[in-house]
């Protein structure tokens, strides 16, 4: 896997980055379907993350 730039500083960056997390993840067989809890430490606030599979109509 190539390094992630993790110099978030826009939305769009942002959905980059976690996308190539999920697809990272994803091919590497881990299940990131479900909920995530995660501790913000240092200062920052704490997240609940959801991550569902969307199933969406084919373009046949």
């Amino acid at each position: 896997m190539e390094d992630i730039d993790l110099d978030v500083t826009d939305d769009e960056t942002f959905e980059t980055v976690l996308g190539q997390l999920l697809h990272a993840a994803h091919e590497n067989d881990v299940d990131v379907t479900g909920g995530w809890d995660v501790d913000g430490a240092d200062g920052h606030p704490d997240w609940d993350v959801v991550v569902t599979v969307v199933e969406r109509a084919s373009d046949d």
